[in-house]
């Protein structure tokens, strides 16, 4: 865990909203099965250091599916197969920047380059969609947002849909840009998603401020 995450995961474990996550969570994974993995459910932070983080895209809860969360929002294991939500974001990458749609799901290259994939939640029961819901990480996660927003480097928030939308009312540094749009879910993609041009305009605004443009292309 890069260090700055971990010493503020540090402050947040002894905090008692934090510890009633702990508990929960433990007695979810000890009845049942709770994706991501254990050791993973924190894999955002570790892939995406702080004071790296240029873009920041915020989901909601992981994929709950066998073998699909890892940690990142959006993002699958490699070699399973692509969700629809993510197979929309890859069409408007592609009709975007010119961009190849991908043949994996995994954004691990995007999270290393600091593209910080944050769900708002950031575990689930398996086949359960939501069902960790209202448990606590909330609290958390909006921390996160709120110290990202103290950050002196710009950084692009990319919010889509209404849940990720209400993130905004956490922004207020005029340094960084707000980018809002449809959820690119099949049910509301063809709402504003799908021509939003995101990609590109996130790195238009990292080259305006002098930072390295995100090469989205997985298949590099």
């Amino acid at each position: 865990m890069p260090e700055y995450w971990e010493s503020f995961l540090e402050k947040e474990r002894k905090e008692e909203y934090f510890k009633k996550i702990t508990q929960f969570i433990n007695t979810e994974y000890s009845k049942g099965i709770v994706y991501p993995k254990k050791e993973e459910i924190f894999a955002a932070l570790r892939a995406t250091p702080f004071e790296k983080t240029k873009i920041v895209i915020i989901g909601q809860d992981p994929y709950h599916g066998e073998n699909q969360a890892h940690g990142l929002a959006f993002s699958v294991q490699p070699g399973t197969k692509i969700p629809p939500s993510l197979i929309n974001i890859f069409k408007e990458l592609s009709t975007d920047l010119e961009i190849p749609v991908s043949k994996t799901g995994n954004l691990i290259p995007w999270a290393e380059q600091g593209v910080l994939l944050l769900n708002t939640v950031l575990t689930v029961r398996a086949g359960e969609a939501n069902s960790h819901k209202n448990k606590g990480w909330e609290e958390f996660t909006d921390k996160v947002i709120t110290m990202l927003n103290s950050s002196d480097n710009p950084i692009v928030f990319i919010l889509w849909g209404k849940p990720a939308q209400e993130k905004a009312k956490l922004l207020n540094n005029q340094k960084h840009l707000i980018l809002k749009a449809a959820h690119p879910s099949p049910l509301s993609a063809f709402r504003g998603f799908f021509g939003c041009k995101h990609f590109s305009k996130a790195n238009t605004y990292l080259r305006n401020n002098n930072m390295q443009e995100i090469n989205w292309d997985l298949s590099r």
